[in-house]
């Protein structure tokens, strides 16, 4: 699996991918992910990404320009499974969207930042609009962190017991119950 993360704000998410389960699983060959500086695609000077809406109203809007430029890069590499705006108003995450994710082999998430995205790049590139809940963050690098974490635990071999994750959380859409383990000093 690959995931490409679209972001203006990189370095928010490299330590996240960097520690843990989610490095292993990149050490492993299992899963890339790699993130791409949205202020890399663009042709300002000073490396500007957003602009005031056309629509007019408060706040600014991540530009169609750069945004369009990492995607085109990224097809011309290869073809992705879905392009997923993180956004407030998508669909809600959950467990059976994460399985269903997991098995595809390359993903772009594209995170939102101020207003979030100009409207023409939801309308021509985007698959799929995904939230992580009923609430405002200050972009979607926190979403694409938790989306990646959802899915890279659910590929095969990333997880040294992979019946652990059959029986996670929500899985089946159920609350796992709780496993109690009784410490050696209580065993009699």
């Amino acid at each position: 699996m690959r995931i490409d993360i679209i972001t203006c704000l990189p370095q928010l998410l490299e330590s996240f991918f960097a520690a843990s389960i989610l490095k292993r699983a990149q050490e492993k060959k299992l899963v890339e992910v790699v993130l791409h500086d949205l202020r890399d695609y663009t042709t300002y000077k000073h490396r500007q990404v957003d602009d005031y809406a056309f629509g007019g109203g408060a706040g600014m809007v991540l530009m169609i320009e750069p945004i369009v430029r990492t995607l085109r890069k990224l097809q011309e590499e290869r073809v992705y499974d879905e392009i997923i705006y993180l956004t407030p108003d998508g669909e809600t995450f959950n467990q059976k969207t994460a399985n269903s994710l997991s098995l595809k082999k390359n993903i772009i998430l594209l995170c939102g930042h101020y207003k979030g995205i100009d409207q023409r790049v939801r309308d021509h590139f985007i698959t799929r609009e995904i939230s992580v809940g009923d609430y405002v963050l200050s972009g979607g690098e926190l979403p694409a962190a938790i989306i990646a974490d959802a899915l890279i635990r659910l590929v095969p071999g990333v997880l040294s017991d992979e019946t652990s994750a059959l029986t996670d959380s929500f899985q089946d859409n159920l609350l796992a119950p709780p496993v109690y383990t009784r410490p050696a000093e209580f065993e009699g």
